[in-house]
């Protein structure tokens, strides 16, 4: 046997246990920590927004709100799961654009049967009146 081959452990690794390749830039106390104090001000970001009524508009918050949940999922990939294109072979980034696809296939999907469902599923809400009386006009039901 070599030196070289007496440096090398049995897995072919030399001894010192670094395995930052697989671990990831961030297993350290300090990336632990960046993560959290990233996670804790993505969250009470939306937090002001919706308290502090920030935005005229539900609808503006609401986008934005969805956004910085975006920028937390990626956070905690990189600073608590240690994701990266690299890790696990690549493998680990090919699963998750796979379950990506699936969550916008199913999320796409359950809102186009939601919004038509309640397109066509509500018309009970509102009566329409013979077409002689009304001109076809959709009247409001009567309350009695």
């Amino acid at each position: 046997m070599s030196a070289q081959d007496h440096a090398l452990d049995g897995h072919g690794h030399d001894g010192h246990g670094h395995h930052d390749e697989d671990i990831g830039p961030h297993a350290t106390l300090g990336g632990y920590l960046t993560g959290f104090v990233l996670s804790v001000f993505l969250t009470a970001i939306p937090f002001w927004l919706v308290m502090g009524e920030v935005f005229e508009k539900s609808s503006t918050t609401a986008i934005v709100i969805l956004l910085i949940g975006a920028v937390q999922i990626v956070v905690h990939m990189i600073f608590f799961l240690h994701m990266n294109a690299k890790s696990e072979g690549g493998w680990n980034m090919l699963s998750l654009m796979f379950t990506l696809t699936l969550v916008v296939i199913t999320l796409t999907g359950s809102l186009w049967v939601m919004f038509h469902l309640n397109s066509n599923m509500m018309p009970s809400m509102q009566h329409k009146a013979p077409a002689g009386e009304t001109g076809g006009k959709i009247v409001p039901p009567k309350t009695q």
